[in-house]
């Protein structure tokens, strides 16, 4: 439908924070914050190729939220309904109880969206994207639509931020850091890069080049924003100034890709599903 301007729409918080690419941080900050749920890292690790093609579900991961934020409404409960027919015939042996599970159980499908939608918002606040609290709320509050679509009951999902933290408060003696949950956080950490990427490199076990050493950086600022309870279970890392390096990192981050985009041409820095979406909205619009 031409007219569709899917789930959320030029008016909404969701369109507004997902126009900025420091989101790709938040994305991985996400996934260190998602292993350490044994039963959800245990549902990837037994169930997903991401070892052999870290960088293919990287791009079908992208493009199911892209196609969720920036789609029409058909488009984007197709999509969904694809994730949900596949992850109905996946199970997973819990690494501490040898009980199987079925993935698309609603306490995981929960753990997952609260994790990802507060890891995009956190980063983007902390990285200097300006939102009032009300606006964060909002955020939450539109996001329901994307965990009703994953099947989640959306009265049973956080919606502003004291709900969040409430969560993260229920829900943290049930995290731990399981050996799954190790090897998923060092493949993020150290992950196969193309040996294209790196140009002339040398082995220490593993290959080192420029592309590496900088993604090594991104995956420290990660970390260094995950909740401080979240770094004391991998291990440490929540001495006080953690939190004051990994915004000003980020800060970085965002005015460096900010310049570097701003110098490529806007069909290759716009994804087509995004401006198809501005498309529509313009007509919408009259303008």
């Amino acid at each position: 439908m031409s007219g569709d301007l899917g789930l959320f729409g030029p008016d909404s918080v969701t369109w507004r924070l997902h126009r900025e690419p420091i989101l790709m941080l938040g994305g991985l900050r996400s996934l260190y914050l998602q292993a350490l749920h044994p039963r959800a890292v245990a549902g990837v690790t037994q169930n997903s190729n991401y070892r052999s093609d870290p960088w293919g579900r990287l791009t079908r991961t992208s493009t199911y939220v892209g196609t969720v934020i920036w789609g029409t409404t058909e488009e984007a409960r197709l999509a969904a309904s694809r994730v949900r027919r596949l992850h109905a015939r996946m199970t997973a042996v819990d690494p501490r109880t040898g009980e199987r599970f079925r993935i698309d159980e609603p306490e995981l499908l929960r753990w997952v969206h609260v994790a990802e939608v507060e890891s995009f918002l956190t980063t983007a606040v902390r990285a200097g994207v300006r939102l009032t609290s009300d606006e964060i709320d909002r955020y939450y509050t539109e996001q329901l639509k994307a965990a009703e679509l994953m099947g989640i009951d959306p009265t049973t999902v956080p919606a502003t931020a004291a709900e969040v933290t409430a969560y993260y408060d229920e829900v943290q003696p049930q995290l731990s850091l399981t050996r799954e949950s190790v090897d998923t956080a060092l493949f993020l950490t150290v992950p196969s890069v193309p040996r294209s990427w790196g140009g002339r490199a040398f082995r220490l076990g593993l290959t080192l080049g420029p592309t590496r050493w900088a993604y090594f950086g991104i995956a420290a600022t990660a970390i260094g924003m995950l909740p401080p309870w979240a770094r004391r279970l991998y291990g440490g890392l929540g001495w006080p100034g953690t939190d004051l390096t990994a915004d000003l990192s980020a800060r970085g981050l965002r005015l460096l890709l900010s310049t570097v985009l701003s110098t490529i041409p806007r069909s290759l820095r716009v994804t087509p599903m995004r401006e198809a979406a501005l498309a529509r909205a313009a007509a919408a619009s009259g303008s």
